[in-house]
C-alpha cells in the first residue's frame, strides 16, 4: 500500500482555527520548543479524521502553554494519489500514515502509536511531499515489521563469503 501526504505550512494556532472547510481534514505536525530537544522541533503528529483541523488542532491547549507558544508552527497534510478512493480508504489510509509517522519519528508528545504499530500491512510505504519538514521524505513499515524467517529466510551477509 502506498500512502501519499501533500504537506503545507506553515501555520499559526491562530491560522490553524480557520481550517474548517469541507477539505480540512488529514494530518498534522506540531513545532515548537521543548526543554530537552530545543526550539523549532517536531512535537506532535495528530489527525482530523471525524473534525476539521481547524477544530481538531485547537483541542490542544496545552501548546498554548509552550515556553515559546508564540512561535509554535503547524503543517497540515493531506492524503494525494492518481486515484479516487472511497471515504473509508481514506479514513483507513489517515489512521496508518499517522500511526507508522508516530512511530518512526516519535515526537516528544506523542503517547499513543510511539512503540508499536501491530496493526500496520508489513508492505506500506507513506510519501511525503511538499513542506514535509523534519518528517523522512519515505517511511516503510516492511523495515520496522519483517523481521520473521518469512522474509528474511535466505538472508545471510555477504561479507562472510568474500
Amino acid at each position: 500500500m502506498q500512502i501519499h501526504v501533500d504537506w503545507n505550512g506553515s501555520y499559526t494556532l491562530e491560522d490553524v482555527k480557520k481550517l474548517t472547510d469541507g477539505d480540512d481534514y488529514g494530518l498534522y505536525q506540531i513545532y515548537g520548543a521543548h526543554p530537552v530537544y530545543g526550539t523549532d522541533v517536531l512535537l506532535y503528529i495528530g489527525k482530523a479524521s471525524s473534525q476539521t483541523l481547524g477544530v481538531r488542532i485547537s483541542q490542544h491547549e496545552k501548546w498554548l502553554y509552550n515556553q515559546d507558544s508564540e512561535n509554535i508552527r503547524v503543517y497540515t497534510g493531506h492524503l494525494g494519489g492518481n486515484v479516487d478512493i472511497s471515504n473509508e480508504e481514506w479514513a483507513n489510509q489517515i489512521d496508518i500514515a499517522e500511526k507508522l509517522l508516530i512511530f518512526t519519528h516519535k515526537p516528544a508528545y506523542n503517547s499513543s502509536n510511539i512503540n508499536s504499530i501491530p496493526d500496520i500491512p508489513v508492505e506500506t510505504h507513506v510519501f511525503n511531499w511538499c513542506d514535509y519538514r523534519s518528517l523522512m521524505p519515505e517511511v516503510s513499515a516492511f523495515r520496522y515489521l519483517a523481521t520473521d524467517d518469512e522474509h528474511f529466510s535466505t538472508y545471510r551477509n555477504f561479507s562472510t563469503d568474500h
